[in-house]
């Protein structure tokens, strides 16, 4: 049966492998990417050659109206027959500044707006749209364990505070610095696993939700806003880690995301997908206190639905 799944950061790495796989793996998707500007005509025709069906939607995902505004012209395409049935959402996009000092038009600090807003917005705004099965996938990161092992020690381990203060600039140590920057990175992804368990708890039966860790994988965009330095080291020095099991390739990582999209995976709702296989996330990534208090946060931060409306569609 012919559906849509809708995708973010599907430009670039691991999600432009993921998405590949995707399309030629099940040649009854309508994939949908959401992408910033005219990028988003360009990233659909490439990936559209062959005969693939994939449309594009504008959205600057460091912006919530932008997200609502995308949302809004995916759900209208969805109603008006445009687009096959909903089934899917993969939220792949992340960021990672070298401070936790950058504000997005909302007010609110870019790295939890990008990596942890947006997707709920587009969850919330979509949910009513989903045909079931349906899945939601959330790319995390092992960096949300703070231990050397996940990190290799290039990434602070969370800190995690009020979700009032972690949606603000200058929430982190030293927060005008790189270490700044990547501890409002790990600390969002913790927060993403945080999100999943609650959706696992309120979406409707047959909707499932799925946190995805690739681990480390040197290469990608990520790395986009650091220095020099780290962009060097990231692109010519760190990959050959991908020989060992420190690291994953760039296409091992996209194969496994669209394991998880497409169900070859096999993870429950509220999984956490450790590349290749569901398993346990960090001890501190199970924390239903945590979890209530950022779902509440996250549902005042976005304002998704009216509160009736909320309260009706997803319920504890």
């Amino acid at each position: 049966m012919q559906h849509t799944i809708v995708m973010t950061g599907a430009s670039r790495g691991i999600g432009r492998v993921a998405a590949e796989h995707i399309l030629r793996r099940s040649p009854y998707v309508h994939l949908l990417v959401v992408a910033r500007g005219s990028s988003g005509a360009r990233l659909a025709a490439e990936l559209g050659a062959g005969g693939h069906a994939v449309s594009h939607v504008s959205a600057d995902l460091g912006s919530l109206q932008s997200v609502r505004s995308a949302t809004a012209e995916i759900c209208d395409r969805l109603d008006g027959g445009e687009l096959p049935p909903l089934r899917g959402f993969v939220g792949n996009a992340g960021v990672q500044y070298t401070n936790a000092l950058t504000e997005g038009p909302d007010g609110f600090e870019s790295t939890f707006a990008v990596n942890v807003l947006a997707n709920h917005l587009f969850v919330r705004l979509l949910q009513a749209r989903f045909s079931t099965p349906g899945r939601i996938v959330i790319t995390t990161s092992d960096t949300h364990f703070g231990d050397l092992k996940h990190s290799l020690g290039m990434v602070p381990g969370p800190a995690w505070k009020s979700p009032d203060v972690l949606a603000r600039t200058g929430a982190f140590h030293k927060p005008d610095t790189a270490a700044g920057g990547r501890t409002a990175y790990s600390t969002s992804k913790l927060a993403v696993i945080y999100l999943v368990h609650e959706y696992a708890r309120r979406l409707p039966t047959g909707i499932d939700a799925v946190a995805y860790n690739p681990g480390f994988v040197p290469g990608t965009g990520l790395a986009r806003n650091a220095g020099p330095v780290s962009r060097f080291a990231m692109r010519r020095i760190l990959p050959v880690l991908t020989l060992t099991p420190l690291a994953t390739s760039r296409d091992a990582a996209g194969r496994h995301l669209a394991d998880v999209v497409l169900g070859t995976t096999q993870a429950p709702t509220g999984s956490y997908v450790d590349r290749s296989r569901a398993d346990r996330s960090s001890e501190e990534s199970y924390d239903e206190r945590r979890e209530g208090e950022l779902w509440e946060a996250a549902e005042r931060f976005t304002a998704a639905l009216p509160p009736g409306r909320a309260h009706s569609q997803m319920t504890r």
